[in-house]
């Protein structure tokens, strides 16, 4: 039984998860309809994905009883409103990341999803890739001993897009590329929580951050540390260092093809995927969505790959870096 899907947005990121659903089996995963602000915007999404309903705004898709769970890439701000919407009107959700603004919000949507009883969950596509998954093997097993220390470098020059660097849309390297670096680190020392938290970064002329770096100290003498840049480029790479081996999780490590595990190389190819893709290795988002259909047909509200409780602490890990940067958007004093 095909899974049939709205989409809300339709920007990159949008079109990347629509390339990438595409390649899964039709009888497993239908796109029945798109939303944007425009109509405009939405008939020529729709054209381009050959999906059969278009909608200007987002009610009309909440209300449309064909769709079953909405994919939502809408801009930051919008992630509540929007996620509210749908829920109130009975559809599942996948969430871009970041969740919502804030920890407050995040506990909002979370709670509305509960009582309705209905499946959400943050799109953090990076645990659902190959490499992620043995990965997570190796750590379970204690084939890598205990783990000590897990460090990883994201740098991308997107500082002058509108979305990262304007406070009115959510802009801030935290929220934007940050969340990468943070959930690896709570992927690693997952069900941990830290002693101490130490930040240190840089802002732009409109007070939102291009630069940070966070030190994570755990029990058991076990640190985290990464460092996040959106006005230059860093190698990208991820490490994790145990006492009886180390992995190194290749650029780029939130959509990776390859890891090293005691200087073997391991690849793990994505699926095969020939359509036109914005961010790198963005066919591997599909993995995702075989995730969220599993979930919804199994009857379960939430992905133990993404929990719940691991949303909210990436959202209480983000506000206390804006406020450790001095980065206050208006939500955040509501």
């Amino acid at each position: 039984m095909a899974l049939q899907w709205g989409i809300v947005s339709t920007g990159c990121i949008a079109h990347d998860f629509v390339s990438a659903l595409k390649a899964l089996p039709q009888d497993k995963h239908q796109i029945v309809a798109v939303a944007a602000r425009s109509l405009s915007s939405a008939e020529k999404f729709a054209k381009t994905h050959e999906i059969p309903k278009a909608y200007e705004g987002y009610e009309n898709i909440a209300k449309n009883p064909k769709v079953q769970v909405v994919y939502i890439g809408v801009l930051n701000p919008q992630h509540h409103e929007v996620a509210t919407l749908m829920l109130q009107n009975g559809k599942h959700v996948l969430l871009e990341k970041p969740f919502t603004l804030n920890e407050k919000l995040t506990r909002r949507v979370l709670e509305l999803a509960k009582s309705q009883n209905l499946f959400i969950m943050e799109a953090i596509w990076t645990r659902f890739f190959p490499v992620f998954q043995d990965v997570r093997q190796l750590l379970n097993s204690g084939a890598l001993g205990e783990i000590r220390f897990a460090s990883t470098t994201f740098g991308v020059t997107v500082g002058d897009v509108d979305r990262v660097k304007q406070k009115a849309l959510g802009g801030s390297a935290v929220l934007d590329i940050g969340i990468y670096a943070l959930q690896f680190q709570q992927f690693v020392f997952r069900g941990l929580k830290p002693e101490k938290i130490v930040t240190a970064g840089h802002l732009n002329e409109q007070e939102v951050d291009n630069a940070f770096s966070v030190i994570f100290t755990y029990p058991g003498h076990k640190t985290a540390v990464l460092s996040c840049d959106v006005t230059v480029d860093f190698p990208n790479e991820a490490i994790i260092v145990g006492t009886k081996g180390t992995v190194k999780i290749s650029s780029p490590f939130w959509a990776p093809l390859s890891y090293t595990l005691n200087g073997e190389v391991k690849e793990k190819p994505i699926f095969k995927n020939e359509r036109k893709f914005n961010f790198w290795n963005s066919a591997g988002l599909a993995y995702q969505a075989i995730e969220v259909r599993k979930s919804i047909f199994e009857g379960k509200t939430e992905s133990s790959t993404v929990p719940h409780e691991e949303t909210i602490q990436l959202a209480a890990w983000m506000d206390q870096i804006r406020k450790e940067l001095g980065v206050v958007f208006s939500i955040d004093t509501l």
